[in-house]
């Protein structure tokens, strides 16, 4: 079975697993890949998860990328989401144009900030997410053009800057998982810095090292990101994705 599943749909599986034992919050996926992840983890194992249709309403069913909801369980305006990222009921993943070691993120610009080279989303909501929610990121092309020295800016706070702020800043900031189109990775090391926690199958831990832009913390021993099932294979390909555009994300 491992030789049918695509580098894609390990990348569901390792996003699904973020929002494992999260309970009734809101997930709050950015990109394709992560939002059939986190309604792969409403079907299985996080059915308390609350999802939304993006726009301004939770939903109460689970429809496919790209079709829309039947059921409608609440209203969630704009006013109302910033309410609950403020309480910490929300777990987010984001992209991230720019990573650190220590998980500062960049979606603003790329350059001095001053007279950027290239200037993208903005800062948004970044730095209330991650020192108020559990945030993890989703980068559907590990590079090191991506996982940097250095930020040019820092739009979500990463380990280092929210310890050296203060007490209060570190009481609910966790970055939970770094989920790639080769790897899954945390930071569960002393220092708080990138750590490998799985390969995808057909990548390797030197191929890792060599795709991040500094010195990344590697085990001796590293497994690969854990196979769908045959039910959340089923799921993923004829209930929530059957159009395949998890594919266009994440190429084999």
């Amino acid at each position: 079975m491992s030789e049918s599943v695509t580098r894609a749909e390990y990348c569901v599986v390792a996003c699904a697993e973020a929002w494992r034992g999260d309970g009734e919050i809101l997930a709050s996926p950015m990109g394709t890949v992560p939002t059939i992840g986190a309604r792969l983890a409403k079907l299985t194992f996080s059915p308390d998860l609350l999802l939304t249709d993006g726009e301004a309403m939770l939903i109460g069913d689970v429809p496919a990328v790209g079709s829309g909801s039947r059921v409608t369980e609440g209203w969630l305006p704009y006013r109302r989401h910033l309410a609950m990222v403020a309480g910490g009921r929300r777990h987010v993943m984001m992209g991230a144009s720019q990573l650190d070691r220590h998980g500062n993120q960049n979606i603003s610009c790329v350059g001095d900030w001053a007279k950027p080279r290239r200037q993208l989303l903005g800062v948004r909501g970044a730095p209330v997410n991650t020192l108020n929610n559990p945030t993890s990121y989703w980068v559907p092309r590990h590079s090191p053009r991506v996982f940097v020295d250095k930020v040019d800016m820092v739009s979500g706070v990463g380990y280092d800057r929210a310890a050296a702020a203060s007490p209060m800043t570190t009481r609910f900031h966790e970055i939970r998982r770094v989920i790639t189109d080769l790897a899954v990775l945390d930071f569960a090391t002393p220092d708080r810095s990138l750590r490998l926690l799985s390969v995808h199958p057909g990548v390797t831990a030197d191929q890792v090292r060599e795709a991040t832009g500094f010195p990344l913390t590697v085990p001796d021993a590293v497994p690969h990101t854990r196979m769908p099932s045959a039910e959340e294979l089923r799921l993923i390909r004829e209930v929530l994705d059957p159009k395949g555009l998890r594919d266009r994300e994440v190429r084999s």
